[in-house]
């Protein structure tokens, strides 16, 4: 059983939840409402911002199409490619966190190829690939693999140092630390480079 105070609690947690889903929606609801003002009495440009109208329109006919097949192909895409991505720089970075020599030699290389404007390498990968699901998976790759291997490598090397030390003493191996400690204390880092991944 709950005390009356816990009960009180609960209900503060629950309120502050339904209050935040409200302001979100109604935030959500002001902004396609101007957008919609804006658009009737042409203070936006609707060829290229369009409307809420526009785009309800342009969802129900292509909704009589083929909607739900660029849908699937979109989503497929989208899958392989954060899958694909996630994976590979994870592992990367776990390589890279397992051998200081091989971080220190790659470290400049990443900056350099993370630096790089992705898009604009667009055409050669479509030239290179083809315009089709390779191409937009390997796109996706090149911009996701390299900011997983940066901001996982990066919160490993912030694993504290005391606790290191702590593994080290209690005679635990590279394998023992990585699972045990760094990879467990990076978890939050690793969701949020998920987060940016999955855009």
């Amino acid at each position: 059983m709950f005390s009356e105070e816990h009960k009180l609690y609960l209900k503060r947690i629950k309120k502050k939840k339904l209050f935040i889903r409200f302001i979100q929606l109604l935030i959500l609801i002001i902004f396609i409402i101007l957008w919609q003002l804006l658009a009737d009495f042409k203070l936006i440009n609707t060829f290229i911002s369009s409307s809420p109208k526009k785009v309800i329109d342009t969802i129900i006919s292509l909704h009589k199409t083929d909607l739900y097949r660029h849908i699937f192909v979109t989503v497929y895409e989208t899958i392989i490619s954060f899958s694909l991505g996630t994976i590979l720089g994870f592992l990367v970075a776990s390589i890279l966190w397992w051998n200081e020599t091989l971080k220190k030699i790659i470290d400049p290389y990443l900056t350099i190829i993370n630096s790089l404007p992705k898009v604009a390498l667009g055409p050669i990968i479509i030239i290179w690939f083809g315009a089709g699901i390779k191409s937009i998976i390997i796109m996706s790759l090149l911009i996701s693999v390299i900011i997983t291997i940066i901001n996982c490598t990066t919160s490993f090397d912030e694993t504290d140092s005391n606790k290191l030390k702590l593994m080290k003493s209690l005679k635990a191996n590279k394998f023992q630390t990585f699972t045990k400690l760094v990879v467990p204390s990076s978890i939050n880092d690793i969701i949020s480079s998920l987060k940016i991944n999955i855009s």
